[in-house]
């Protein structure tokens, strides 16, 4: 971790404390990320793949880290039957669950017509028939027991503008970002609130070698397209997740959040590749647009 503030834990000590959180694809990556700052705050934490080794290592480490419990449970969300024992051994296990974080993902880049059918439908199946599998089953649950709840989804800032070369994610993503805002309305009178995070650029080693294999990573160096120049740090993004699950937001319902340094505004505005002038060449562009507004 580095030394700058923005990497440093953001909540006070406890805020978490007596409560119990899902995390899917929480054995890696951002998920482990988000889940060992749960537990540091005092959270419990399940968290679901379908590698059960990989789950226990982190389980583990997380436990002996934060002495707090960390449950791995194997699933599949993709198959409701595995969403189903999920929620009920969690329950088993710590009595109740508070929060769910869709977190489990895929992805892989490519020319559309390229893919299969059967390409679409496992990047759609586990974004968005995973995410829904998994708040309907919990969701039912939270109603049934009259108990207040929160969800919160992990998105992408394609959800909403769309993005050649990974269109299975960006369909299924723009699905789950619907989801949050539709159940923020017709799940708070439940208690329950809905929200979700749209990350920029945070590397992870599996996912990044997966999409940028070789040199692509290098050659594309996607920090240049970020206004501030730099990558996310991941306990930013879990210092914004552990905020949104905790009693702080509970006025904050059916938002979405961006965490991506401007990127995807730096690619929205039209002239925004005027970046690339050199301050000199600024002062020979102004004079030649006085000419013409003098002729």
């Amino acid at each position: 971790m580095s030394d700058n503030t923005y990497a440093k834990p953001m909540l006070k000590e406890g805020s978490l404390d007596g409560k119990v959180i899902l995390i899917t694809g929480g054995g890696t990556g951002l998920g482990k990320a988000m889940g060992r700052y749960f537990a540091e705050l005092g959270a419990d934490l399940v968290i679901a793949s379908r590698k059960l080794d990989v789950l226990e290592k982190t389980a583990g480490e997380l436990e002996n880290s934060t002495g707090k419990k960390v449950l791995p449970v194997q699933c599949d969300i993709t198959n409701f039957s595995d969403v189903e024992n999920l929620q009920h051994v969690s329950i088993e296990k710590f009595g109740k669950v508070d929060s769910v974080v869709n977190n489990a993902a895929g992805n892989f880049i490519s020319p559309t017509e390229r893919l299969s059918h059967r390409a679409f439908d496992i990047i759609v199946n586990i974004v968005l028939k995973g995410s829904y599998y998994t708040t309907l089953a919990f969701g039912k649950h939270w109603i049934a027991n009259k108990q207040k709840a929160s969800l919160l989804n992990i998105v992408t800032t394609y959800s909403w503008t769309g993005s050649g070369y990974v269109v299975p994610s960006a369909v299924a993503k723009a699905g789950v970002l619907s989801l949050t805002r539709s159940l923020a309305v017709e799940w708070a009178k439940y208690g329950i609130r809905s929200n979700a995070i749209a990350p920029g650029l945070f590397p992870t080693k599996g996912a990044w070698e997966r999409l940028l294999p070789g040199e692509l990573k290098d050659k594309f160096k996607p920090e240049k397209k970020v206004p501030l120049q730099r990558s996310g740090e991941h306990q930013e993004l879990a210092n914004l997740a552990a905020y949104l699950v905790s009693d702080f937001s509970s006025f904050i319902n059916g938002e979405v959040v961006t965490i991506d340094g401007g990127e995807w505004l730096k690619g929205a505005g039209q002239f925004n590749m005027l970046e690339a002038v050199p301050a000199e060449m600024w002062d020979s562009i102004e004079q030649a647009i006085r000419n013409v507004k003098g002729s």
